[in-house]
This record gives C-alpha cells, structure tokens and sequence, in this order.
C-alpha cells in the first residue's frame, strides 16, 4: 500500500481537524508532510506533537517564536516557518504529494495554485480558487498534471454521481443534463423577512445540522455560500449555468444530486459530517472508514425538497449575476461578501446589510478580465478597499 503524504492548508479549522481525525485512523496509510494555521498557536502545537510534519506554517513571526519555542521544549524538530510565501513553501518543500486545501479566504488562492502547478492530489475545501480565479486555476491543474477532488460535501456528491470519465471530459455523449446542489437553507428559511433585521450574529451561526467556523456558518444563513458553489461547479464540472440547479433541502442527507437524459437522477446520501468526503478525498478511488455514523433511511421521516425564494436570499441571487458575469466579478463578490460579513460579526452592521454591501460594491466595480493571479488579487483589494467605504457610510 503507497502512503500518502499530506499538507494540510489550514489545519487548525474545521476541515483540518476532521482531516486529521481521518488520517488518525489510517495510519498505515497517511503521513502528514505540513501543517499550517493563522493565530491557533496552541492548537497548532498540539497537532505537531502529534503528527510531527517536517514543516509547520503561521501568519507572523511573533506565533513562529511562539511555536518554536513549545517545539523546541517538546524536542520536535518541525521547521517553522510564517507568512504568505511560507504557505507555498509547505506545497513544495516538504514532500507532499496531496494537499488538503482548508483556509478559508483570499489567502488560500496562492498556495492552493501553487500546489495544481505543482502536480499535487488537491483536496478543494477552499471556495476561493475557484471563485476568483477559476480559469486560472484549472488551466494550473491542467498543467500540472495532478487531480483535483472537492471536498466541500455538495461537489464531492456530485463527483461521486457522475460517471467516472466525466471529471477528465464533460462528454455530451455521458447523457448528463443537470447538475442539483442541496442547501439546508440555513437557521433562517422559515423566517419571515420583517423578522430578518434583527437578527444577532449568535442567531446566523446557529446552523441546525452542521458544525462550521462563524463566517461560512453567516454564509450559510444567506445563503451566499450556496452561490459560491455554483461559481466552483461551474468551473469543476463544465457544464453551462443554466444546468446548475438550487435545492433547498433542510434534512441535509442528500447531499447533491445529477439528472441524467434518461430521466435517472443520482443522488449521494449520508450524515451530515465532513469526514465522509475528507476520508473520500483522501483515499480516491478507494473507500476507507471515515469514522462516521451510518446513516439509517428508516429512521428519516421525511426528506423534502424545494425552490430557493430568492426574495428571502438575495445574496444568491447576487451570486448568479456575478457568475454570469464571469470575469472578475466573482472575485468582487467574493471580497465584498468577506468584509461584509466580518462587519456583521465584529462591527454590529445589521444582517440585511450583508447583501447591500455586496450588491453596492457590485455596482461600483466594472467588470473586467480575470487573466492574471497578480491581476485578481489587485481587483479583490480593490473591492475591499470599495466594500469598507460602503460599510463606514452605512455605520455612520
């Protein structure tokens, strides 16, 4: 059996801890190569002294001396290194063949590149390679030779409904007509919009079936989330907007589905844990125990399905006119929705201002070629710079 040697990008988060718990399990099978965090210092510590990766990776120099220092004390010899450049060091020097990318935001775009020009297995959890740079980064994997698995749970679900060829040659000939995201449409589907105004950032991380950071959890809750998802399957399947479909489906058990021209429709079903398309990923083609509870179909009540209101969503709906677009306009949605969203948490801006921010930022920034990564985070800083502006006028 070849083991597998693993960086994870991003492995203090949600998905890097549940890829570790994976990689716990198997360990005849998973080495990990590099581990890198933001702030998480402690936490990070602890994962080295466990795994022991040759290289572990942090935003500033204070955490690096931090973190040499415990190392140091626990006689671990894993290299530290910190900053942006470093994150692309832990893709191509510590001997990794597979690279887990998790860190949620623009900073992930460097290194997730880095890692398709380098040949890696990559793991998607990162939304924005996709979403800002789409074109860009599967001509990299396109030439770097190596495969490209998502690990969100909707697109690993479709990956695992179409047919196998699909994912190298979107054939016509493969009968695939639709492509069908769920979305639990989050702790506020049923509110009425009058009651939205109000409500706290306690409120919109309360997801009922899934356990996230707060600013995916907020994303989740309006729904911008799921047209991010749409920009990536766009990009990862190959197939034209108008055949990407949303579902609001609130049991989180289907996890996506594909219709096919015969009338069939496949759907991947399971719990609603992320170690299902980690261990998936991971492991390609094989399948491995995932540490997962089995789902039990005689024990759902009811699995129901619906159209999303876009009324009630408008951040989805701001999505699809990004995506259609195209060009950098999915970066600056991108941007807008991160700062908006992080005014929501910190600064007290209300819920409902989310989207304003997003679409007045939209309106602001012409849309332009996304043909160059120096290009795209240039546009992506000019967004926030933009988004911030709104977001005091608002405030004040």
């Amino acid at each position: 059996m070849t083991i597998r040697h693993i960086a994870i990008l991003g492995s203090t988060g949600s998905i890097g801890v549940n890829t570790l718990d994976v990689i716990r399990a198997h360990p005849d099978r998973f080495k990990v190569a590099a581990l890198t965090a933001g702030k998480q210092i402690d936490r990070l510590a602890h994962q080295c002294a466990e795994f022991k990766p040759s290289i572990a990776v942090v935003a500033d120099a204070d955490g690096a001396t931090r973190l040499k220092q415990i190392l140091l004390d626990q006689k671990i010899d894993t290299q530290v290194l910190y900053g942006p450049q470093a994150l692309v060091s832990a893709v191509t020097d510590s001997g990794c063949d597979t690279v887990m990318a998790a860190i949620v935001g623009a900073a992930g775009l460097v290194p997730t590149l880095a890692a398709a020009k380098a040949g890696k297995r990559v793991l998607l959890a990162n939304k924005e390679a996709l979403v800002m740079s789409g074109n860009l980064f599967m001509q990299a994997m396109k030439q770097g030779g190596g495969e490209l698995l998502p690990i969100d749970s909707e697109h690993n679900a479709i990956f695992q409904c179409l047919p196998p060829q699909f994912s190298k040659t979107p054939n016509p000939s493969l009968g695939v007509e639709e492509l069908w995201l769920t979305a639990s449409g989050g702790p506020f589907r049923n509110t009425p919009l009058e009651q939205l105004g109000s409500i706290t950032p306690d409120q919109a991380c309360a997801h009922p079936n899934w356990v996230m950071g707060r600013k995916i959890s907020v994303d989740s809750a309006t729904m911008m989330n799921k047209g991010l998802e749409v920009i990536e399957a766009f990009w990862l399947f190959g197939l034209p907007l108008e055949k990407i479909k949303v579902l609001i489906h609130p049991q989180s058990v289907v996890h996506s589905m594909v219709r096919y021209r015969d009338g069939s429709v496949i759907a991947q079903l399971g719990q609603p844990d992320m170690r299902t398309p980690i261990a998936y990923g991971l492991a390609w083609p094989e399948r491995i125990e995932a540490g997962v509870t089995q789902l039990n179909l005689t024990q759902l009540s009811a699995l129901s399905f619906a159209e999303p209101d876009l009324a009630h969503f408008p951040c989805l709906s701001l999505a699809f006119a990004a995506a259609k677009a195209g060009g950098t306009a999915p970066t600056v949605l991108n941007a807008a929705n991160e700062m908006a969203v992080a005014a929501f948490l910190n600064e007290g801006i209300p819920y409902l201002d989310i989207s304003l921010v997003v679409e007045k930022t939209l309106n602001v920034m012409p849309v332009s070629d996304a043909d160059s990564i120096e290009y795209i985070l240039d546009i992506d800083m000019q967004a926030r710079k933009v988004a911030h502006d709104i977001i005091k006028s608002i405030r004040s």
